[in-house]
């Protein structure tokens, strides 16, 4: 065999082990849709993969699905302004944050029948779980703090004051909380038992930052920000690894250590995935075409798919004085959930 023949050959077998690669890591496509009834506005939904239930803020209220047949198995009622939502099969409890009038409901995981309101801060936006401390803690939006609830008592015990607009947060398990400060366009570190305010980094370039998720084996934060990227952060340093170019109006972020992929939901319409090459390079892989709206996502640990909730949108209302920017109606039956995967 010749030199240009062995060099040909080469080049053949690296795009054909490329193709298989890029074929592993990317793929993505809608394999599955399922409506669910009411008209009302929609955040927030949460995977839980151990009993294949998916929780969906909308509606006022927290409906339930079956993750793998995606029925409708049950309905938490009279959630106004529905947000984030945690579960805790140890106790057989759920919390979802009601925006309006700012509180957490309390409701059983069996019956979906609420079982108490705890008094949060206006605007109770997204709602996690600290295992390590025991606590459950939401982070108010326009109140600019966050409140800590005993599980255990269903008692708010402290209100801590975080100085900006709080969004996604994350715990990474061990005595560290993480949050987005979405009008400071900047990441805080937390003690998840002191509730003391550690570290104050700033996400340049990124700007307002709302979806957040977390590489826990190797300390990496994945923001996404809404002037169109997702910046990688070191988490024990703060140090802004790598800035990745995503679609617009993103609202969601998620990890999944099983493909090493990052996933960021897109209002624009796009899923946007990126590979973890190393702990300190990544690369966009591929933006999935999803639907309009489809700005929040959750991801099925189990089966690594992806669930995102859209409604059409009909015109836009002419601007009042109570509401000066008004967003398009939803079309009557039109929410529905989307299931990405391979």
């Amino acid at each position: 065999m010749n030199r240009f023949k062995a060099i040909l050959l080469l080049v053949v077998l690296m795009g054909w082990v490329g193709g298989i690669g890029a074929q592993e890591v990317g793929g993505y496509k809608i394999l599955q849709k399922a409506s669910l009834p009411g008209d009302g506005g929609y955040d927030f939904l949460t995977v839980d993969s151990d009993s294949r239930r998916v929780y969906i803020s909308h509606n006022n209220s927290i409906q339930v699905m079956d993750a793998d047949s995606l029925k409708l198995i049950g309905t938490v009622e009279n959630v106004p302004h529905p947000h984030g939502v945690v579960f805790l099969p140890e106790l057989g409890k759920g919390y979802a944050t009601s925006g309006d009038p700012g509180s957490v409901v309390v409701f059983d995981l069996k019956s979906f029948k609420r079982l108490s309101e705890i008094p949060a801060s206006k605007d109770a936006d997204v709602i996690i779980y600290d295992k390590p401390s025991g606590k459950v803690i939401t982070f108010n939006g326009d109140s600019k703090n966050a409140t800590v609830i005993d599980p255990n008592t269903d008692k708010a015990v402290k209100t801590v004051d975080l100085g900006a607009g709080p969004e996604v947060a994350v715990s990474d398990g061990k005595g560290h909380l993480y949050d987005n400060l979405e009008t400071a366009s900047m990441v805080i570190k937390m003690d998840a038992k002191t509730m003391k305010v550690l570290k104050k980094w700033p996400l340049a370039p990124g700007e307002s930052p709302s979806g957040l998720s977390m590489d826990l084996e190797n300390n990496r934060l994945f923001s996404g920000c809404h002037n169109h990227l997702l910046v990688v952060m070191n988490a024990k340093t703060g140090k802004v690894i790598q800035t990745l170019p995503i679609g617009d109006h993103v609202d969601g972020t998620a990890f999944d250590p099983a493909s090493g992929n990052v996933f960021s939901s897109n209002g624009d319409g796009t899923l946007t995935v990126i590979h973890q090459d190393s702990a300190d390079k990544y690369s966009v892989v591929e933006n999935v075409q999803t639907e309009p709206g489809a700005k929040t996502l959750a991801l099925d640990s189990k089966t690594g798919r992806i669930f995102l909730t859209v409604a059409k949108r009909g015109e836009t209302p002419k601007p009042t004085k109570d509401d000066p920017k008004p967003r398009p109606k939803i079309v009557p039956g039109s929410f529905h959930v989307l299931v990405v995967g391979k």
